[in-house]
């Protein structure tokens, strides 16, 4: 049971990840940083993708060149180009498909909590809560695309 568990997993958050590279790759250069910040939103997401991927919240880190502005409520100090962010997105992918592949039933029910801990969720649900957050914003950025340049990546139904 606990392979089909983390296969499943795995397809949907896989998905969802490829699908934030699509549009990511997709937004041309003039859409990049509007008043709408498609770059910003498209941070966001990993920021938060990173962080519930991140077993031990206290001990969460950004990679460089990231900061941890998204828990300060403050934008970041500068503009992230597509291949910061690309690359941002290929450490989260490695990450969570490495956390997913290694987890144990045990660990699955373990608890996830905040700093705050206005979030308390067993591991398994972190990982849905964060599938949801990140297509959330994938939808977000596809309608950006969709409304500025009549475009927007195809839907994903499992990881590539």
């Amino acid at each position: 049971m606990l392979d089909i568990v983390k296969q499943s997993l795995w397809n949907q958050m896989g998905a969802s990840i490829d699908m934030l590279e699509d549009s990511i790759v997709l937004c041309p250069e003039e859409e990049w940083d509007t008043d709408l910040k498609f770059w910003y939103q498209a941070f966001h997401a990993l920021f938060f993708l990173d962080y519930y991927l991140t077993m031990e919240p206290k001990d969460f880190i950004p990679p460089q060149p990231f900061t941890e502005s998204e828990f300060e409520d403050r934008m970041p100090e500068k503009t992230y180009i597509k291949t910061e962010l690309l690359n941002y997105l290929y450490f989260c992918r490695e990450k969570g498909k490495n956390l997913i592949e290694h987890l144990t039933e045990q660990q699955l029910k373990s608890r996830w909590i905040n700093l705050s801990g206005s979030m308390n969720y067993s591991v398994h649900e972190i990982i849905l809560y964060n599938i949801r957050h990140l297509q959330h914003h994938v939808a977000q950025l596809n309608l950006h695309l969709r409304q500025t340049i009549k475009d927007a990546p195809e839907w994903l139904f499992q990881a590539k």
